[in-house]
């Protein structure tokens, strides 16, 4: 058969077929029509609807629970909010690893879902059960110890649930798209917005509707919702079986980089080949070592592992520990790179922790009227964040990536980094307008101390919760395309559950910097975190923040500028990377 002939019926072939690596839900190989893409996604997107609903249903009033219903103090509360926000978002580390290494990304979805629904369970339990409802009385300084001990059990099930439920649920979602199939792949780059645009409506009507049945009609009531919401969710994620692609759990992906290491250690001593063509890889062709990398000139020490030595005997038979391929060296050098950029994220980290603790706690304190006694709940102003975030991914996805695509030449728009660093630049501008607003709030209080900042409206807060909102549009967005994209393609639930651990470390570090801070501040004269908001200094923090992360910013740019991006050798050849690769030029 000629050349042409057998390149097209294999085109038609790879057209019928999915040779990803992925299977049905029969173990199948998955056939394209029938399975994966938006048929498959579409349900997972839902799912992640329902549990953001749940997640800030409870998160964005968690604060206000504390304070009200513990009658805990704003250093206390704040630090509970945040070590709880810090737990939920490192234990998907766990779950990640747990998710790539033995269960799969569907079994680990479908177990922390059901200890997540434990956790709603125990939760709605506390509320209800007389010996462990908080009080007898609607009012009472301290609430009982058998309610704390079991909100708090409640809380971290919810921690450990969403450890397993977030990285494998968005990495699940992410592999329904085969990236060597062209049109699979530009829907696989509008997958992380739609991603974020289902997160976001969910945590629009959590901190809408559910805060408000919090408000008018009780804690218990409100979570009975979510309880019901996440059980219901549940029977979607099983329901959508039949459609979606799985990927087999290959064992742990921590070994391989591991013998990397080891491998260029024992090695350390040999010279580095002058032509990386003579480094040791498989051959293309064989279809179980997935997608091949090509070489890089940077941590050339690593290069050492991939020195063939023993040439008589068969390189396959060669123990890991000894030697490694070059795509095995260059998945150690993304890990390793990718720890500068983790490091520099963090700032960002830290300022969005603020919206969820001291921003809804400051509109406790204004005028939340809107018309005929209504008032909004504290929480609900958190729907802006929400608002700007949905307004920032449809106009990047809608306008600003069909252009950037022509101006650029790039399939993404614009590359992943330089979509995270705009959005750092809003987190600046974020805890600039956060102190110019508390600054004016406290010279209302200084004016009129009895009446405090009730006679300033809330909505004086509102363009921090939006521009906060818009980056978030920006920098989640592209962490999670980037640490999903640029990790090695056995660590896709690790990578969601590095971008995740941006967010968990920034809330350990604000508890840590706010500690710091008081001490600090109280020492040298009189604290900026005081019993109350009216005695505190917030703008200077926030100013102090803003300081912080324009500092940052430069470090960042540095760092992009020099970043080299995951270089997937695409040609027949194994050692012919000399081209520009789709996934090197786009990323």
């Amino acid at each position: 058969m000629e050349p042409r002939k057998v390149a097209e019926a294999r085109r038609m072939d790879e057209d019928k077929w999915v040779y990803d690596s992925s299977v049905d839900h029969k173990g199948r190989v998955p056939l394209r029509s029938s399975t994966g893409v938006w048929k498959g996604s579409l349900f997972i997107i839902a799912i992640e609807f329902s549990e953001r609903l749940s997640y800030f249903g409870i998160a964005t009033s968690l604060i206000i629970y504390l304070t009200k219903v513990m009658h805990d103090d704003l250093k206390t509360a704040a630090r509970s909010v945040n070590y709880w926000s810090g737990v939920t978002t490192l234990m998907p580390l766990l779950g990640g690893f747990v998710a790539d290494a033995y269960l799969g990304r569907f079994s680990t979805v479908f177990v922390s879902s059901f200890i997540y629904l434990l956790g709603l369970i125990l939760l709605t339990t506390s509320q209800f059960v007389p010996s462990l409802k908080a009080c007898n009385v609607d009012v009472c300084q301290e609430p009982r110890k058998a309610h704390e001990v079991t909100f708090f059990i409640a809380m971290y099930l919810i921690s450990i649930g969403t450890g397993g439920h977030k990285p494998s649920l968005e990495s699940f979602g992410a592999d329904q798209f085969d990236e060597d199939h062209s049109e699979e792949r530009k829907k696989k780059m509008s997958y992380f917005n739609w991603w974020n645009f289902g997160l976001c409506c969910g945590l629009l009507l959590g901190v809408t509707l559910i805060v408000y049945v919090q408000d008018h009609m009780g804690w218990g009531v409100a979570d009975i919702i979510l309880t019901g919401v996440m059980a219901l969710s549940l029977v979607i994620f099983i329901l959508g079986r039949s459609f979606y692609r799985y990927r087999l759990p290959s064992g742990s992906p921590l070994t391989p980089l591991l013998q990397v290491l080891v491998a260029a250690i024992k090695k350390r001593n040999l010279p580095n080949p002058s032509n990386p063509a003579d480094l040791y890889e498989v051959p293309k062709s064989h279809k179980d070592q997935g997608r091949l990398l090509c070489h890089t000139q940077k941590l050339k020490f690593l290069d050492k592992a991939a020195i063939l030595e023993d040439t008589e005997n068969a390189a396959e038979k060669q123990s890991p520990w000894r030697l490694a391929t070059v795509t095995k060296v260059e998945e150690m050098k993304l890990i390793l790179n990718m720890i500068p950029i983790w490091l520099a994220t963090l700032p960002f980290g830290i300022c969005v922790a603020q919206a969820a603790t001291f921003f809804i706690k400051q509109c406790t304190t204004m005028n939340r009227e809107i018309s005929n006694g209504f008032l909004i709940p504290p929480a609900s102003i958190y729907a802006l964040t929400a608002i700007g975030m949905i307004f920032s991914v449809t106009i990047y996805e809608k306008v600003l990536v069909p252009i950037l695509r022509r101006v650029t030449g790039n399939e993404r728009g614009i590359k992943i980094l330089q979509r995270i660093g705009i959005g750092m630049l809003f987190s600046i501008l974020t805890m600039v307008v956060s102190a110019l607003v508390e600054r004016k709030r406290l010279s209302v209080v200084e004016k009129n101390p009895m009446k405090g900042s009730l006679s300033m409206s809330v909505f004086w807060l509102a363009p921090q919760f939006l521009i906060i909102g818009i980056g978030d549009g920006f920098t989640l967005v592209g962490l999670q395309e980037y640490f999903y994209d640029q990790v090695p393609d056995s660590m896709r639930s690790l990578g969601i559950a590095f971008y995740l651990s941006v967010i968990g470390a920034a809330n350990f570090i604000s508890s840590m910097l706010i500690t710091i801070v008081d001490h600090v501040t109280e020492k040298y004269g009189k604290s900026w975190f005081g019993k109350d908001l009216n005695g505190s200094r917030l703008d200077n923090f926030y100013w102090l923040l803003a300081a912080i992360t324009a500092a940052n910013m430069v470090t960042y740019v540095l760092l992009a500028r020099r970043y080299s991006y995951k270089n997937v050798n695409r040609s027949v050849a194994v050692a012919d990377c000399s081209v520009d690769d789709w996934a090197n030029s786009v990323a």
